[in-house]
């Protein structure tokens, strides 16, 4: 345990903002997200406490908030896990992400805020550089805020918060999914194709690319099970 909660001690360490218990909400998921906390592994409170250099009671508050968003769960006998991959809840959040993010799209292609069309280039060169780099984690830092550009350049950033919610349940398989660099660079042209269509206020074409980008993890989804069986349900 102790050496699965090193990383995220690091991150939690550098002054993040808050009250204990939403920091070490965000912590720890962000933590079971990049699979530092690996589904199925047990999560001691004393631990945790002792690690991030915390009383029990936060602790306590940020599993239940975990627990309500089913990322932890309390099993007799074995006390509060991290729960293995859905694919059930991954299926419901990208059929509701793919609704929020369609419409995003389309709105995009009707109006785009020029700063944002321009951290959407920023977005996708550091992508490229993260993929130079074989550094997945950086990859999907903007691979999200290339979404965020999105809804904030159509004017409904809202939208992201939403979205945000949702995809947490789908980032652990993602993150399964980007050890090649040709499944980013895949991710990248997916992107591009998005853009193209924003820039040329093709509607049409803009829904199609996302919907497309999307459903890449479906596609990717059964080789993902039959490499990591022991992280799904």
């Amino acid at each position: 345990m102790a050496s699965d909660l090193e990383a995220a001690f690091v991150s939690f360490a550098e002054g993040q903002t808050g009250s204990s218990a939403n920091r070490l909400e965000k912590e720890l998921l962000r933590a079971i997200v990049a699979l530092e906390l690996k589904p199925g592994s047990r999560l001691s409170e004393q631990e945790i406490a002792t690690r991030y250099g915390v009383s029990r009671q936060p602790v306590r508050e940020a599993l239940i908030a975990l627990s309500r968003q089913k990322f932890v769960e309390v099993l007799p006998q074995r006390g509060t896990v991290v729960v293995k991959i859905s694919v059930q809840k991954m299926m419901e959040a990208r059929f509701l992400r793919e609704a929020i993010e369609t419409a995003v799209v389309r709105r995009a292609c009707d109006s785009f805020n020029l700063t944002s069309r321009q951290i959407v280039d920023h977005c996708l060169e550091a992508q490229q550089r993260a993929v130079a780099n074989g550094d997945h984690t950086a990859f999907q830092r903007f691979d999200e805020r290339f979404h965020v550009a999105l809804a904030e350049g159509a004017g409904c950033p809202m939208a992201w918060t939403l979205v945000s919610n949702l995809k947490a349940h789908m980032d652990r398989a993602c993150h399964l999914s980007l050890q090649s660099p040709n499944a980013m660079q895949e991710l990248i042209a997916q992107h591009q194709a998005i853009v193209a269509a924003i820039d040329n206020r093709d509607a049409a074409a803009g829904e199609a690319a996302m919907r497309h980008h999307l459903n890449e993890l479906l596609r990717a989804l059964p080789e993902i099970e039959q490499l990591n069986p022991d992280l799904f349900e």
